[in-house]
């Protein structure tokens, strides 16, 4: 079984160092020296440095919620991959739906990013995901298939191996709705099936698929204990420590379980 990764993205969550530094402290006590399953943290770029300090000696990876392709410029406002990974960070998330909906970013921009995150050692991770249009015109495998060519484009069977993929329907983020368990394993399924092909069949057993959108202690279990999902990138639950740390329970429990 692939090991489960719970990622928590606080996007522009919360508002004073103090309060990012409260909660990063509480996931920290109360994951503990558990180094199973794998847990980060997704701050805001402007706390990543006091985040790093509170995690100290703390398994829980740290992780920037966005970066620029280039390591150095005249890109104002912008941050690197080098930049990341000399505050302490070990993740990135690229091409979340609120980027590439939301600010224009396309799957061409997404890819620079990516080769740029594995070439500063940072394990990225990846999203893609339809619009509720999108499902309703049936038309979610053939989003998904252009989001993973275009934004894996150019990546060996071993540098596929260190991405994170994260299926997160656009329809369910910060929505309250949430793919059932048939419906997210269905598109899980067909990812591994689509690295299979662009790859080989050890790579895409290899890659770990989380699930994003409206995930929650009370629907982790049923979603984590799918064949295909193997961890969640939650949002809203992961700025209150007992709610991300129910879905870390949940993974544990599950991992515990086994799958069938």
């Amino acid at each position: 079984m692939r090991p489960l990764f719970i990622a928590g993205n606080w996007k522009m969550n919360p508002t004073t160092r103090d309060d990012a530094v409260k909660l990063a402290l509480e996931v920290k006590a109360g994951v503990g020296a558990e180094v199973s399953p794998r847990v980060a943290v997704c701050p805001p770029a402007i706390f990543l440095a006091a985040i790093d300090e509170a995690l100290a000696g703390s398994p829980i990876g740290l992780g920037g919620q966005n970066m620029h392709a280039k390591t150095d410029g005249a890109y104002t406002g912008e941050i690197s991959a080098p930049m990341l990974v000399d505050v302490g960070c070990t993740h990135v998330i690229l091409g979340h739906s609120e980027r590439r909906h939301g600010m224009g970013e396309t799957d061409a921009m997404v890819n620079q990013k990516l080769l740029a995150a594995l070439a500063a050692g940072l394990i990225p991770i990846v999203c893609l995901g339809e619009t509720l249009e999108e499902r309703e015109t049936d038309r979610t495998e053939s989003v998904v298939t252009t989001q993973l060519t275009g934004s894996l484009a150019g990546l060996s069977a071993e540098q596929m191996a260190g991405v994170v993929l994260a299926y997160e329907p656009v329809w369910a983020i910060g929505t309250g709705r949430v793919a059932t368990p048939d419906q997210a394993q269905h598109v899980h399924a067909f990812i591994r099936q689509s690295l299979a092909r662009s790859f080989d069949q050890a790579t895409a057993s290899r890659v770990v698929v989380q699930y994003g959108g409206s995930v929650k202690a009370d629907n982790a279990s049923e979603l984590l204990s799918c064949p295909d999902i193997d961890g969640a990138l939650v949002g809203g639950a992961s700025l209150k420590s007992p709610d991300f740390l129910g879905i870390i329970s949940a993974a544990r429990a599950v991992e515990s379980a086994g799958k069938s």
